[in-house]
């Protein structure tokens, strides 16, 4: 399973947060709730702005 780590910004809070590029399930901001990333069933649909590669394979 190759994949990627994300640093994504929240769109609505600025908060940093580390996501998995292929994520199967809803991943939510821990500080405001919003969206950001969704399951497409490859890789995921990112709703943030990702400020860094934290992990390339």
């Amino acid at each position: 399973m190759a994949g990627n780590f994300y640093t994504v910004a929240c769109p609505d809070c600025e908060n940093e947060q580390i996501v998995f590029g292929k994520a199967a399930s809803e991943v939510a901001c821990a500080v405001c709730g919003h969206t950001l990333a969704v399951p497409t069933g490859g890789m995921a649909e990112i709703e943030g702005d990702i400020v860094d590669t934290v992990e390339a394979r």
